[in-house]
């Protein structure tokens, strides 16, 4: 069976509509700063699916990154990021992010943000892959908590601004060549059409696609997903990073445990007590997340045990609870002091490096519709993000779609009038009901087994036909709720994933593949694998 171009039948002539100047899609760090970026006489609609507090960007425990010491330099973070980035960032783009990133963190304390000080000048720590002390932290480790309040307060005081929590898009609505605005389910309108003469994609990351990860339950891949049944073109989607040091506790939550800590001085250490690190990269506990990610999944094979361990015993005990007091807070509840205890660790799928495809602008393949943060591949990260560059990336990107989409929506002033779009969704000739939850866990858990930290050619074809399968009968139904178009949307990032897996024959970033363990220059030099739009029922 085809997947169907829309997740949901609609009729335009009959549903309830709502029309805005720009919509907004995610309300985390890159959809609060586009928002906030619009002029303040056009109207902007921001819509999230969960309430505007669950963002992977409430989630960020170590940082944003930015040049504000005199010891470190513009050109020393953008050396950082291209190193981390393994060959493909695009260098104009990091100098633009990084040259712009101390103005947004000028202006998240300008909104309120209460970052941590030292002497009266916001305290920088250090983290993986970064030369020098550039990082920006609030409440120790809990600065997207505080960054996000910050913003959430001041977009709730914008006049010209609404929020919609608990609102699901559903698919981007396309007319005339062009994105015109959205199908969302609404909690008190139920399915409803959103027209927009400018829309903003800033739904976040894809997580939530393998059963380890960091990422908050809302990050399912719907915008990448959406944009792709549009016609937007994806790229680089072999790029899931994998964040090296997850809590892995039976019966916890995967929490984050940041990178900060080995920025402070943490050793990663074996079952048996010995430091692996030295020995695996010159860098040590301080090398990029692709590298430390890699050498505990070799430790683990080696020593046949489920986790490494993080050791901060021979630090400052009270610079550590100060610095870390989330961290803390968290292992203290399954019995663990993190000044002498080793906290048990191991890799969770943390950040898709790849997305929809942007340029310096922010603006998509397809007409009407920016994407900014995690949803999008601006060619900042290349194959492997730098750490504590994902939020600046959000607030720099984010600032570019909010006043290009604010400019668009001004230039076209006339009358909106919803087009007469309609879509029917094929009846669903399944017979028999599908258990949702069986067949997300199913799909989470072949992620992890066949295109996990290493992959190689044979477990992604398995793979591949795996997830066709699932998708015939799962892409062509509709469902009721937001938990089928959730596995919908996460059916059809994995597809995504595993064919630029598969195109990707060449080790580079956080994709490795064991029968292509090197990095080829000569066929791979910044080259990216595109995902062309679907063919789809319409």
């Amino acid at each position: 069976m085809t997947p169907n171009r829309y997740l949901v039948g609609f009729d335009a002539r009959q549903t309830f509509h709502r029309f805005t100047d720009v919509l907004v899609v995610g309300a985390g760090i890159a959809g609060l700063r586009a928002a906030l970026a619009v002029p303040a006489d056009l109207g902007v609609l921001v819509v999230t699916k969960d309430r505007v507090t669950e963002s992977n960007s409430s989630y960020a425990q170590g940082g944003l990154a930015g040049v504000r010491s005199p010891e470190d330099t513009y050109e020393n973070h953008v050396e950082d990021t291209l190193i981390a980035g393994d060959g493909l960032c695009d260098r104009a783009i990091v100098e633009m992010v990084v040259r712009e990133a101390p103005a947004e963190i000028d202006q998240l304390v300008r909104w309120g943000t209460k970052f941590d000080e030292e002497n009266g000048e916001l305290a920088l720590t250090r983290e993986g892959g970064h030369s020098h002390r550039r990082i920006v932290h609030a409440l120790g480790d809990s600065t997207g908590f505080e960054v996000m309040r910050a913003m959430i307060a001041t977009a709730r005081a914008a006049p010209n601004l609404t929020l919609w929590d608990d609102t699901f898009t559903v698919d981007l609505l396309t007319h005339g060549g062009g994105c015109v605005g959205a199908v969302v389910w609404h909690p008190q309108f139920g399915k409803l059409t959103v027209w927009a003469k400018q829309v903003v994609l800033a739904a976040g990351g894809c997580g939530m696609v393998y059963r380890e990860t960091t990422n908050p339950p809302v990050a399912t891949g719907d915008g990448m997903a959406a944009a792709h049944r549009a016609g937007a073109e994806l790229r680089d989607m072999e790029f899931m990073q994998f964040h090296p040091t997850v809590l892995y506790v039976a019966g916890s939550a995967r929490s984050l445990i940041t990178e900060a800590v080995r920025g402070e001085g943490a050793y990663l250490r074996d079952v048996h007590g010995e430091r692996f690190m030295p020995g695996e990269d010159p860098r040590a506990e301080l090398a990029p997340r692709d590298v430390v990610a890699r050498a505990i999944f070799r430790t683990m094979e080696r020593t046949q045990h489920p986790n490494v361990y993080l050791d901060l015993s021979h630090l400052d005990p009270d610079m550590v609870r100060h610095r870390f007091p989330g961290i803390a807070k968290a292992c203290r509840s399954f019995g663990l002091d993190i000044t002498t205890d080793r906290i048990p660790v191991r890799p969770g799928a943390h950040y898709m490096v790849g997305g929809v495809t942007v340029d310096a602008e922010g603006r998509t393949t397809l007409p009407g519709l920016w994407a900014a943060g995690e949803v999008s591949s601006s060619g900042l990260h290349g194959a492997n993000r730098l750490a504590s560059n994902s939020l600046i990336e959000g607030l720099v990107y984010g600032a570019k779609c909010g006043r290009g989409a604010g400019e668009a929506a001004r230039r076209d002033r006339g009358t909106q009038s919803a087009p007469p779009v309609r879509f029917d969704v094929p009846p669903d000739d399944g017979g028999n009901g599908l258990d949702v939850a069986d067949l997300t866990n199913a799909l989470r858990a072949l992620m992890v087994r066949k295109m996990g930290i290493v992959r190689d050619r044979g477990r992604l074809l398995e793979a591949k036909k795996e997830v066709a399968f699932w998708c015939r009968y799962a892409l062509a139904r509709e469902f009721p709720s937001k938990a089928g178009w959730e596995l919908q949307n996460l059916l059809t990032v994995a597809r995504l994933m595993i064919d630029a897996a598969l195109a990707r024959d060449e080790s580079r970033g956080t994709h490795f593949r064991s029968d292509f363990p090197a990095r080829d220059d000569a066929r791979w030099s910044g080259q990216h694998v595109a995902s062309s739009p679907p063919t789809l029922t319409t």
